[in-house]
């Protein structure tokens, strides 16, 4: 559902391009001070200076919105998530409070194989029902898009369940979030695989062989997934294991997306540039050849503080990546493990104090380029003519609230598609 819609009276703040901005190029913003945007048929179609004229009552078939000086930026883009499974892991968070670590915890049976039993014990409704209430709290910060990973089932039943609940979701005549869904069957290697007696513990290759062989095919040819993701890690899947699923991946038609250098320094994010994907993810470990490959091949860097936060790990280098001339994204990785929180206002916070990002090129990094990072940076991520009408309204005439409000939400307003959904 869309509409026709005017706003004005508006501090209009965006990044401008249809394409990832790097280095430099994040921090500036484009100001438009009294300005107005029309939206129709859930297209912008019209951004500028606010104009009094009716335009032979054009505008009688427009709602309007009087912004009263507000910022309005585009919406957020989450672009890297895991909102559907089942289950939680509130035990473990207190198990990492005394000491333990992910990757302790995860030999233990907790971790990702812990929300894997939960997930698939759940049916479609229950595990949709869940889905959709994190979705209406991120509509409530300003996300408008949001990627969505797969990777909570580990077999071929739950892992098309998750996605077919993504799929039915976008679908919503009445949504708030578009969803973009990324197939991660390779998040872990599964214990047993439902249905066979057969182990997958330690035989990592063979459990690619089954992805490439059983998954990639069928969520292709369902339209159930546009990318492909690997969680690429020491005691996880190696670099040649990952390499192997993404070519596959490629081949099949999906877009490519990494999860990279989140726990060692193993050369995922010189492997994002080899392979050309979307966005290499996490990369709290990465190093400087792989910072500069990324810059160099245009592989949107995506960071998530929350998850450095909640680890206690150290953040990535956001700040040096900037300057090495990379497209930086901004997501919150969403989960229950490692990071069960889906807060905007705190990952602006973080990004801005301890990645060391300018407001500026906060902003760009959870607009533009997070839209970049999802292969969307053509129809949104910024206020321009041509893009779907997506916008956060702030409580305020200057968007530096944005990381002042520390994990205080400052949006009053999310507009998709030109639909108005006030936050309170």
């Amino acid at each position: 559902m869309s509409e026709n819609l005017i706003i004005f009276n508006a501090r209009i703040v965006t990044p401008i391009g249809f394409s990832a901005r790097k280095g430099e190029e994040m921090s500036q913003l484009q100001i438009i001070e009294n300005g107005t945007v029309e939206v129709t048929k859930g297209i912008i179609t019209y951004v500028g200076e606010n104009r009094g004229e009716d335009r032979d009552g054009y505008y009688q078939h427009y709602w309007h919105y009087n912004a009263r000086g507000h910022c309005l930026l585009p919406g957020f883009v989450d672009s890297h998530t895991h909102f559907v499974f089942g289950g939680e892991r509130s035990e473990e968070f207190s198990w990492r409070l005394k000491g333990e670590s992910y990757m302790s915890i995860m030999e233990r049976g907790g971790g990702i194989a812990s929300t894997v039993k939960a997930t698939r014990k759940m049916n479609f409704l229950k595990l949709r029902s869940t889905a959709e209430s994190f979705l209406k709290k991120m509509s409530t910060m300003g996300v408008t898009t949001v990627e969505g990973k797969s990777g909570y089932g580990l077999d071929r039943e739950t892992e098309l369940l998750q996605l077919k609940i993504m799929r039915s979701l976008n679908n919503d005549e009445h949504k708030r979030v578009d969803i973009v869904s990324t197939f991660l069957g390779a998040h872990a290697l599964p214990g047993e695989y439902k249905g066979k007696s057969e182990e997958y513990k330690e035989r990592g290759d063979d459990y690619i062989d089954f992805l490439i062989r059983e998954m990639l095919p069928v969520i292709r040819e369902n339209e159930l997934a546009e990318c492909c993701d690997v969680f690429c890690e020491q005691g996880v899947f190696s670099i040649e294991q990952s390499r192997r699923l993404l070519r596959a991946a490629k081949d099949q038609g999906f877009l490519l997306k990494l999860h990279a250098d989140e726990i060692v320094s193993l050369g995922g994010a010189e492997l994002a540039a080899e392979l050309g994907t979307l966005s290499a993810d996490h990369l709290l470990h990465a190093s400087d050849a792989g910072i500069r490959a990324m810059a160099d091949t245009g592989v949107v860097a995506t960071l998530l503080p929350l998850t450095a936060f909640a680890l206690k790990e150290p953040y990535a280098r956001g700040r040096e990546m900037i300057d090495a001339g990379c497209a930086v994204a901004l997501a919150t990785d969403l989960n229950p493990g490692s990071c069960f929180s889906g807060s905007i206002p705190l990952t602006i916070a973080l990004a801005c104090i301890y990645m060391k990002l300018s407001v500026e090129e906060t902003i760009t990094a959870l607009t533009l380029n997070g839209a970049a990072a999802l292969h969307r940076a053509d129809r949104i991520g910024s206020i321009e003519v041509g893009k779907q009408g997506d916008f956060v309204v702030l409580n305020s005439a200057n968007y530096h609230i944005l990381p002042y409000y520390i994990g205080m939400n400052s949006v009053i307003m999310t507009i998709k598609g030109g639909m108005l959904y006030p936050v309170n």
